[in-house]
């Protein structure tokens, strides 16, 4: 018998708390709690017993439908309709799924936490890949990796192209390093200071049960948190946007590889020079038609104008954020570790050939 013990904090709402017992991969005992609300009680003690039976098999939505029957089943033989308040049965089947395919949360990991030195925009994308190889050979706790560099970058995703992405005239006007990463996701214009971009390198059982939507805002929760402290009303956007009411901020991207570990990265736009941009970047007509805006300068909504801080200020809210959150330790990128990753620009990042391996 293996036993489980789940929490999902709903965004916005409350605490939904599911332990539970394992046989065979089937759930033979389980016990729902928390601070939510339901009406009527029958409907509670409905919960519970609903998920006894439940499989590793079971998708997210079959646990929701059994979850809904039975709280229905209850309210209506004592003439009541069922009123949750802060939850939902969805929420109670999210744990639920976590706990069977042995997910971690944050907490459960010993992590570090640090605001890199300055570095060139290859190599920060060349440390990616190092640290998350890292991460899934046991050799690195856990990491969060602030970036920091001078020089002036676009760094496109894994499977864009090259030529659909960057503008020669643009790039070659303003000694524009064009850099290729290893996740998918869009293009990033990167200056020195202008944006906040940081990397979380995790064991994938932190991601475990989760789709790869709600793998993006459960990886950025600390992010929204830090933002909601800066008096930024930040919410996500699927896939993989965080926005507030005066638009976009930034974007993610995550990187998984099969030896057990997941790259999460994002960029917010901190300062963002639109119009020399618009000359690096080729930002298609469907794309800005997508987002629902009439040109690109204004897709970029500087966190400077929202949060009346310094980037520092911003970066050391986020680190703060995320370090009481998990009790983090301050870390580093060790000699070894760096070493490496030169090696990946000269073979790998530094290359023609993966730069334009989609021309």
């Amino acid at each position: 018998m293996n036993t489980f013990h789940t929490e999902r904090k709903v965004p916005g709402g409350k605490l939904v708390v599911v332990d539970g017992e394992l046989t065979d991969g089937v759930i033979t005992h389980a016990q729902v709690s928390g601070d939510f609300f339901l009406e009527p009680e029958e409907a509670y003690f409905a919960l519970a017993p609903a998920l006894v039976g439940v499989s590793t098999a079971d998708s997210r939505e079959e646990i929701t439908n059994r979850l809904d029957k039975a709280v229905t089943q209850a309210a209506t033989e004592v003439g009541a309709q069922v009123d949750l308040q802060g939850f939902s049965t969805a929420d109670v089947a999210f744990a639920v799924r976590r706990g069977l395919t042995g997910a971690t949360d944050f907490w459960d990991h010993e992590w570090e936490i640090f605001h890199d030195e300055s570095r060139p925009t290859v190599e920060n994308v060349a440390l990616d890949q190092v640290l998350l190889e890292e991460v899934a050979a046991g050799r690195r706790k856990p990491t969060v990796r602030f970036w920091e560099w001078d020089d002036t970058a676009v760094v496109i995703g894994s499977f864009q192209s090259y030529s659909n992405e960057v503008e020669p005239e643009g790039v070659a006007r303003y000694d524009v390093q064009v850099v290729r990463r290893v996740s998918g996701g869009g293009a990033m214009f990167m200056e020195g200071g202008n944006c906040v971009t940081f990397s979380i390198y995790a064991p994938d059982s932190l991601v475990a049960g989760l789709s790869y939507e709600e793998s993006y805002a459960f990886m950025d929760q600390f992010i929204l948190d830090a933002l909601t402290q800066l008096g930024v009303r930040a919410t996500y956007e699927p896939i993989n946007d965080i926005v507030s009411q005066h638009g976009k901020i930034g974007g993610a991207a995550q990187k998984r590889v099969s030896a057990g570990a997941v790259l999460h990265h994002d960029t917010l736009s901190y300062d963002i020079d639109a119009n020399k941009m618009v000359e690096v970047l080729r930002i298609g007509k469907a794309k800005i038609s997508d987002k629902g805006v009439a040109s690109a300068k204004k897709r970029v909504d500087p966190l400077r104008s929202q949060t009346g801080v310094s980037r520092e200020q911003v970066i050391h809210t986020m680190i703060d954020t995320f370090t009481r959150r998990t009790g983090a330790s301050n870390g580093s990128v060790t000699a070894q570790e760096l070493e490496r990753a030169r090696e990946l620009i000269d073979t790998k990042f530094g290359t023609e050939e993966w730069t334009k391996r989609v021309p």
